[in-house]
């Protein structure tokens, strides 16, 4: 299989070095340039045409037009903003200009590698502990809908939602899908962190606000 063709610009050479050093010693992936400012980004894309680009959102230069001037260009170049802006708006802006994914720093490398596979694959990855509130503040549609099914609700997640939804218990979501109340308390704690939240009442308002209930389609078929 052909190596995925990634580039990366941040203006902290430390940073940079190590997520070249990072991705080099994988197989999966072809480091093809780095550069530290939104110039470097356009002419990099220009120049070596990478399958994915890694970039920073501070750093100097005009980096959201930037990014609107890449994906909507003939490249096939593919952004994924790797920064360490937790403002809601930086993440609608970036998403809306284009990226196709939003990853703060501190996430470990395995998720970067992820994300990075993610986007070259045409769908949008977002930092899971953040992506609820992202999905809250995306005023397009299209996008809501990529962001929410960025967040990745495994089928037993989306089953024990969608009881949830109709006002189930707990006993009676462990009942009808035959498995334990302990287990459904551990799905529950799985969606109370993905969709940041602190409580099942937050899961059902969070889950309603982001319509989230009206894609289970799978899942009903599966009752």
């Amino acid at each position: 299989m052909k190596p995925i063709s990634i580039a990366f610009v941040d203006d902290h050479p430390i940073l940079l070095s190590g997520l070249a050093a990072l991705f080099s010693t994988h197989p999966d992936f072809l480091v093809v340039a780095v550069g530290h400012c939104a110039r470097d980004a356009t002419d990099i894309v220009a120049k070596y045409r990478p399958d994915v680009l890694v970039v920073d959102l501070n750093m100097p230069g005009k980096v959201l037009e930037m990014i609107a001037d890449i994906t909507v260009g003939r490249f096939g170049t593919r952004i994924l903003t790797f920064t360490a802006a937790t403002g809601i708006d930086d993440a609608i802006s970036a998403l809306e200009a284009g990226a196709g994914g939003y990853v703060l720093k501190g996430s470990t490398g395995e998720e970067l590698i992820d994300a990075v596979r993610t986007v070259h694959a045409g769908d949008t990855y977002i930092t899971a502990s953040y992506a609820a509130k992202v999905v809250a503040g995306l005023r397009t549609a299209s996008l809501r809908k990529s962001a929410i099914e960025a967040m990745r609700l495994s089928l037993r997640e989306e089953q024990v939602l969608r009881l949830l939804l109709r006002g189930s218990t707990n006993r009676e979501i462990a009942t009808t899908l035959e498995i334990g109340e302990k287990t459904v308390k551990h799905y529950m704690t799985i969606l109370m962190q993905k969709l940041n939240v602190r409580n099942r009442v937050e899961v059902v308002l969070a889950a309603q606000q982001l319509e989230i209930g009206k894609g289970l389609n799978r899942a009903a078929g599966m009752m």
